[in-house]
C-alpha cells in the first residue's frame, strides 16, 4: 500500500518547540538508535520541488533515498516520473516493479551486465550512462549483441564550468565536454549494433549541489552565487547547443538535468525534458543554507543518552553517521533538539559514542534523546533497517531501507 502525499497547509517544523518535542512524543516507544519520517514534511518538500520545477517533470533519485516504500509515494505523485539509480545491479531490483529507471553512472559489473543482456523486460525498462567507447566495448565483451538484448544507453555531457578565474567548478565526471564532443559520441553509439542511444544527461554539481549561503560566510556566498549564475548560463547555451547535434544523429526520449538545488535554473531550459532530483524529499541540513528554498526537515535520527562524563557533558550511543565529500565540519550530523547543544571539537561524531557539550547538556539525564539531522539525504539509511512514518501525532508504518530489506548496492 503506497502512502498518499498531500499538500500542507501548515509548516510546525519552523517552530522547532513545536515541532521536534511532538516527533518525540509521538515515538516514545520506540528505542532509540531509531530514524523518523514526517509524512506531512515530505509532502512539503515533494510539492516545493514540484512547484520549483514549474512544470519541468522530475525523476526520483533513489541514491537520495534508499528506501521503496518513499520512492512509491513521491512517484504516485502526478509530476514525478521515473527513477535515476546508482548502480546497476539496484537498478535491476527496482526494476521488477518500476518500467523506467536509468542508471546515473556507467558500470562495470559484468554479472548486473549480463543480467540486464538475457532479460527483455529488464533490457525495456533499464537504461545505462555511458560516456565512452571503453563501456561499450565492454558490455560487448560480456555478451555480443548477436547473444543478447539491444541495450539502452544514455549519453552523460559533462557540465563543470571551466572559470577563467576560479579553474575548474563542478565534479569531474564526462570527458565529453561540447557540442562535437557529444555528435561524435553519438554517431559512434548508433553505428554500433545491439545499443540505442535513448537519452542524454548532464549533473551540474556546482549549482545543484554547492551551497550558496554558507553559515558565516557573507563573502563566500556571494561569491558562490555569481559563480552559480554564470555557470548556469554557459551551460544552458552549450547544453541546448549538445542537444541539438545529438538529435541530428539519435531520436532522444529525454534529456535529463540538474538536482534538487538547481530546480528552477535547469527546470528554465527549454533543451531539458526532466531534472533529477531526491535530497530535497528528506531535507538534510546541508540545505540549511541555500538562498532559494528551505526543506522541511522530513527525516531525522534520535540517539541515547547513556552516560554523563562531566557535570556539564552527555555522552551519547553512537552518532558517527558522517557524509561524503570533503571532509570537514558541514559533513557531521547536527543536532537540533534539545537546542544548545554541540559536539566536542576533539572527538565530533563517534562510532560508538558522541559527547555533547552546551547549555543544555547538564540537564540531559541518561535515557534521554536527542535528535539529528544528517547532512546528506540517502546516507541515512545505510545506518537504519527502516524509518517510523508519522503522520501528524500517530506512528502509521514502518518504512524498511534497502538495508533493511539486505540490500547494500555501493
Amino acid at each position: 500500500m503506497v502512502f498518499p502525499l498531500n499538500r500542507q497547509d501548515e509548516s510546525p517544523w519552523l517552530v522547532p518547540s513545536g515541532y521536534w518535542p511532538k516527533l518525540d512524543e509521538v515515538t516514545r516507544g520506540v528505542d532509540p538508535p531509531f530514524g523518523v519520517i514526517s509524512q506531512r514534511a515530505l509532502a512539503a518538500n515533494a510539492f516545493s520541488m514540484l512547484d520549483r520545477a514549474a512544470g519541468t517533470t522530475i525523476r526520483v533519485a533513489s541514491k537520495s533515498i534508499r528506501v521503496r516504500g518513499v520512492i512509491d509515494a513521491v512517484l504516485a505523485l502526478p509530476g514525478f516520473s521515473g527513477i535515476l539509480a546508482y548502480t546497476l545491479d539496484e537498478a535491476l531490483w527496482l526494476a521488477l516493479d518500476h518500467e523506467d529507471v536509468v542508471v546515473g553512472y556507467p558500470t562495470a559489473d559484468r554479472s548486473a551486465i549480463r543480467t540486464l543482456a538475457r532479460n527483455p523486460k529488464f533490457a525495456s525498462r533499464v537504461t545505462l550512462m555511458v560516456d565512452s567507447v571503453e563501456q561499450l566495448d565492454l558490455v560487448d565483451s560480456v555478451l555480443p549483441p548477436s547473444e543478447r538484448e539491444s541495450i539502452r544507453v544514455c549519453m552523460e555531457l559533462d557540465a563543470a564550468w571551466n572559470s577563467r578565474m576560479l579553474g575548474h567548478l563542478g565534479s569531474y565526471r564526462s570527458p565529453i565536454f561540447t557540442p562535437a564532443d557529444a555528435r561524435r559520441f553519438a554517431e559512434s553509439v548508433v553505428s554500433r549494433p545491439g545499443f540505442e542511444l535513448v537519452g542524454m544527461m548532464a549533473y551540474e554539481g556546482q549549482i545543484a549541489g554547492t551551497v550558496d549561503r554558507p553559515e558565516g560566510k557573507p563573502v563566500m556566498g556571494a561569491i558562490v552565487r555569481w559563480m552559480q549564475k554564470q555557470s548556469a548560463s554557459e551551460l544552458a547555451a552549450r547544453r541546448a547547443e549538445a542537444v541539438a547535434a545529438v538529435r541530428e544523429v539519435a531520436d532522444l526520449a529525454f534529456v535529463n538535468g540538474g538536482g534538487t538545488g538547481s530546480l528552477e535554473s535547469t527546470g528554465a531550459e527549454a533543451a531539458v525534458t526532466e531534472i533529477a532530483a531526491g535530497s530535497g524529499l528528506f531535507g538534510p541540513h546541508l540545505f540549511d543554507h541555500y538562498s532559494r528554498f528551505t526543506p522541511a526537515p522530513a527525516a531525522a535520527f534520535a540517539l541515547s543518552v547513556v552516560r554523563r562524563p562531566t557535570q556539564g557533558m552527555a555522552t551519547l550511543l553512537g552518532g558517527g553517521w558522517i557524509a561524503s565529500g570533503p571532509p570537514g565540519a558541514d559533513r557531521v550530523p547536527k543536532p537540533v533538539w534539545p537546542e544548545g547543544l554541540g559536539l566536542v571539537e576533539r572527538e565530533m561524531a563517534g562510532e560508538v559514542q558522541t559527547p555533547l557539550t552546551g547549555e543544555n547538556a547538564a540537564a540531559m539525564r541518561v535515557g534521554d534523546r536527542v535528535w539529528f539531522r544528517h547532512t546528506k539525504a540517502g546516507e541515512l539509511s545505510e545506518h537504519l533497517n527502516e524509518f517510523v512514518l508519522v503522520d501528524g501525532d500517530r506512528v502509521v508504518d514502518r518504512l524498511p531501507t534497502y538495508r533493511g530489506e539486505g540490500k547494500a548496492f555501493l
